[in-house]
């Protein structure tokens, strides 16, 4: 025992009653006195504390720290900024793994490395020999001078936030970094870990402050966790061990590195890595298991095997070693396998939650033959005798924060035989009859939830908006049913060509449309045939790519090289994301190998603003070619006229777009006019705070002779034929009335609507209600008001306003990791505006909320009565006394 290395936290370990075993020639507990299922399952529902102080740390600093890490290291260390990490593998010049390692840039001037303790010395011996070829390089083992520690788990932000004085959590997205200070003691902090919970921190710490850092984190109510439920937890998520799922398989051949499924991860051929080693044969690795995908073998000599889950679906358990046959063939062996435990779910979807109740199962990674495939069934032989398994696409998911759930082999989905065609004889009137009924029962539904939705509840939806009664005939007329594609002929000196005939009516209200939205928003161009506002900005994007490449119509067209716009977790839309519409026009960044975007930083004194001044810096280095602006939680202006100010200034031809889908309606003096402050392209739906029909529409102000005036071509081409074909012309017809109502009474709508917004938002603030937004500034500019819940309870609180009548939109704050996680409520006036509701008719609201989600009881009746006072809708023509004939005459057609 005395030959054995320890750790930092050894003494407390001892004192935990911990089981202590030899683990890589390190004195380490594999497990306390609640044992391996109670810690493994403490660490899925709450948090677990991890020791990995054994772990080998290194730091590598020097001029050529990054030339060194580009030759010894796999993934691409040159696309690290300061403030994030990478898994990353230690290959060999066979294309097969020294071993798997974690890199981090804390800091300008030096990278941490992480690698396993038990290959710690073979590592740093490998590091050595390859240093020789580099002049100014310092390679320092800091194992015994840093403490590591690793807490994972749902309940591991809010047990970090308590213990952090200065400083912040890492922004939630994985793999990011930062620093802080807790009681005293400095704390490297990187959103990473090796249980795959979406939810988990390793900390670094000087090794004088490692035991104060373990008390203060059990102090919380943390569970301390051993190397027990640290493997069943990783294999759980399905995540590779050193000599299991690299090294040596049991027949003591090298396991190829991209046989592991992270390898496409862990890889990078960038032409910035230049060489490295093992580069030749782990691009042949490569373009084998490019080949495997497409069920091509013709080169799987260079990828023999691959590693795949396995569930077994017998009684038995897998082990490292076990034999694994298809149909009688020998195909592989299980490399990591045991029984797990997981905590059974109850309800559906959103709304299932973790029970108390537990259950086992038995899994396991297995390195099979390449032409193994999911679904396929196996046997496994488990000491002499033959069990069931199968190959599954994954054991767990973590896409849902704050959890992470396991996935049951079963759950996957089992093809069921199509029931069988009942031999029972209707006559024709039966089937009628039944048919009349199914119409009758959907027609009754239909009647109850428009009752419901526009006489009993009260909507806060900020996307959302009811047409006038004019506009939702206008839309189920004649045209509906119709097609009217046409373009521009230049040979006709742009004349617009009609392609089918009987359109002379929805040609002029195609016209009165375009010339309605050009006065609205002060512009010379509209296009109005998209059919939403995720499809204007796809065809903005394609026009971009189209516009990019008008020289070169023989090459592959480049995509955009580089975007700015706000990022997802700031409020940004998913239609200007590369995970939306950006996805197929954008380009890859080729140092990070990433989507090639920059995202506006906010400023950390309120997430929900821009950081003009540090805008400038970025333009400069990244020269983007288009700036999209725009939020789907947006409770401010964009600086528009700023950052044209800063294009300007660096002498760039940027494009900059405005995604006003929420905000359309507000165009103006009230809130803000695009054009104005220097705009070229205006994007939006057209039924939110614009309160017309289901559409989209682009706008620009280039004039003919605008040397620019391409793209806008561009745009009415990939508009149609890019986009479209039949462009519906029925919701065509109401947004025409719709943009009558608007040009009308915009003025006292919008006045209207920010006032409401703002008196909302001021009553929840004072009944204590956490809302964001600055008080001294009125909150918000716009129709939206965003409140604070609780971490993770917006989901939970939407769902009780809806039971209660308040229909709103739970989101994630810029801090929380994605929607299941939400903290927020994003709440909007705008459709109660219309239906009248004024400023001392949203403090009763907000009232009323409060005494719903504050005190735990019901308010659905206080919320229906309010509404019935509301019912009328206003700022639109279906009162006007001289079009009331107007409206008879559209009900006697519908």
């Amino acid at each position: 025992m005395s030959s054995l290395s320890k750790t930092f936290f050894n003494e407390q370990h001892r004192a935990l009653g911990a089981t202590m075993v030899d683990f890589g020639g390190w004195d380490m507990p594999v497990q306390y006195e609640k044992g391996v299922i109670q810690e493994h399952l403490a660490t899925r529902k709450s948090s677990g504390l991890f020791d990995v102080s054994h772990m080998g740390r290194f730091i590598i600093s020097g001029k050529d720290r990054l030339p060194f890490l580009q030759r010894v290291l796999t993934n691409n260390a040159g696309a690290l900024e300061v403030g994030e990490s990478q898994y990353t593998i230690i290959p060999d010049k066979n294309g097969h793994a020294v071993d798997d390692a974690y890199l981090y840039r804390f800091h300008e001037d030096n990278y941490l490395l992480v690698v396993n303790a038990s290959n710690r010395e073979k590592d740093w011996n490998h590091f050595m020999e390859q240093a020789k070829k580099f002049d100014d390089l310092q390679l320092k083992d800091h194992t015994l001078d840093m403490g590591m520690l690793s807490l994972q788990g749902p309940a591991s932000k809010k047990v970090m936030n308590a213990l952090i004085d200065s400083g912040t959590l890492p922004i939630p997205l994985r793999n990011t970094l930062s620093e802080v200070m807790i009681c005293g003691a400095k704390v490297l902090l990187a959103r990473t870990g090796y249980t795959g919970d979406p939810l988990g921190f390793e900390l670094f710490m000087d090794k004088d402050d490692a035991v104060k850092i373990w008390d203060l984190l059990l102090a919380q109510g943390v569970e301390p966790i051993g190397l027990g439920a640290r493997d069943t937890l990783r294999l759980e998520a399905s995540l590779p061990l050193y000599g299991h799922e690299f090294g040596d398989d049991p027949d003591n051949k090298p396991i190829p590195i991209f046989a592991c499924p992270l390898a496409k991860f862990a890889v990078s051929f960038a032409a910035q890595k230049g060489d490295f080693i093992g580069k030749a044969a782990l691009i042949e690795q490569f373009s084998a298991l490019k080949r495997i995908a497409d069920f091509d073998y013709s080169n799987i000599e260079a990828l023999p095997r691959v590693i795949v889950p396995v569930a077994v679906t017998g009684k038995g358990i897998a082990r490292n070693g076990c034999e694994v046959m298809k149909d009688g063939r020998h195909v592989g062996y299980i490399t990591s396998g045991t029984m797990v435990p997981y905590w059974s779910t109850q309800g559906e979807g959103l709304f299932s939650v973790l029970t108390e109740n537990d259950e086992k199962r038995a899994i396991a990674l297995a390195l099979v033959d390449a032409d193994v495939v999911q679904g396929d069934q196996l046997e496994i032989k488990i000491r002499k005798k033959i069990y069931t398994g199968v190959v599954v696409p994954y054991h767990m998911r973590a896409e849902a924060p704050p959890n992470a759930r396991a996935i049951v082999w079963n759950q996957l989905g089992v093809e069921v035989s199509p029931a069988k065609a009942s031999q029972t004889k209707e006559t024709q009137s039966g089937t009628i009859s039944k048919t009349e009924s199914l119409m009758s029962g959907l027609i009754q539904k239909a009647v109850d939830n428009t009752t419901w939705r526009q006489s009993q509840c009260i909507n806060l939806i900020p996307s959302e908006q009811t047409a006038s009664s004019f506009s939702r005939l206008l839309s189920i007329m004649d045209s509906s049913g119709r097609y009217a594609e046409h373009k521009k002929v230049k040979a006709f000196c742009d004349h617009e060509v009609f392609y089918y005939q009987g359109t002379q009516f929805i040609s002029e209200v195609e016209e009165l449309l375009v010339q309605e939205f050009q006065k609205f928003l002060g512009c010379r161009t509209v296009e109005t045939r998209v059919l939403s506002g995720q499809m204007a900005n796809t065809a903005v994007f394609s026009a971009m790519v189209d516009y990019l490449n008008r020289v070169d119509r023989k090459s592959e067209q480049r995509r955009i090289r580089k975007i700015m716009n706000n990022h997802i977790l700031n409020g940004g839309h998913l239609s200007a994301q590369p995970m939306g519409a950006l996805r197929d026009f954008v380009a890859r960044d080729p140092k990070t190998e990433k989507p090639a975007v920059v995202n506006f930083p906010v400023c950390q004194d309120n997430l929900y603003k821009i950081d003009v001044p540090a805008c400038q810096k970025l333009i400069e280095i990244h020269q983007p070619e288009l700036i999209i602006f725009g939020k789907s939680m947006t409770i401010y202006p964009e600086p528009v006229a700023q950052i044209r100010k800063m294009v300007k200034a660096a002498g760039l031809d940027t494009v900059i777009m405005y995604d006003m889908a929420h905000v359309l309606g507000l165009v103006g003096p009230h809130f803000q006019e695009p054009f104005k402050d220097g705009a070229d392209l205006v994007t939006g739906s057209t039924h939110k705070t614009f309160f017309g029909t289901q559409r989209g529409i682009v706008a620009g102000n280039y004039a003919l002779d605008d040397q620019r005036y391409p793209l806008w071509e561009a745009i009415e081409r990939r508009t149609f034929p890019g986009s479209v074909s039949n462009h519906h012309l029925g919701t065509m017809l109401g947004l025409l009335a719709s943009a009558y109502e608007m040009n009308h009474f915009k003025d006292d709508y919008q006045k209207q609507v920010i006032a409401n917004a703002r008196a909302f938002a001021s009553a929840l603030a004072e009944l204590g209600i956490d809302v964001a937004g600055e008080k001294a500034d009125g909150f918000t500019h716009t129709h939206q008001v965003i409140v604070n819940v609780g971490y993770s309870k917006g989901p939970e609180v939407a769902d009780f306003l809806e039971k209660n009548n308040v229909i709103v939109n739970y989101q994630a704050t810029p801090e929380e990791e994605g929607f299941t996680a939400s903290g927020s409520l994003r709440m909007g006036v705008s459709e109660m505006t219309r239906f009248g509701m004024k400023e001392q008719d949203f403090q009763v609201l907000a009232q009323l909320i409060h005494d719903g989600v504050k005190g735990a009881k019901s308010i659905k009746d206080e919320v229906i009565g309010l509404r019935k006072q509301f019912t009328q809708m206003q700022f639109c023509f279906d009162n006007s006394k001289n079009l009331e004939g107007l409206m008879e005459k559209l009900h006697a057609l519908a």
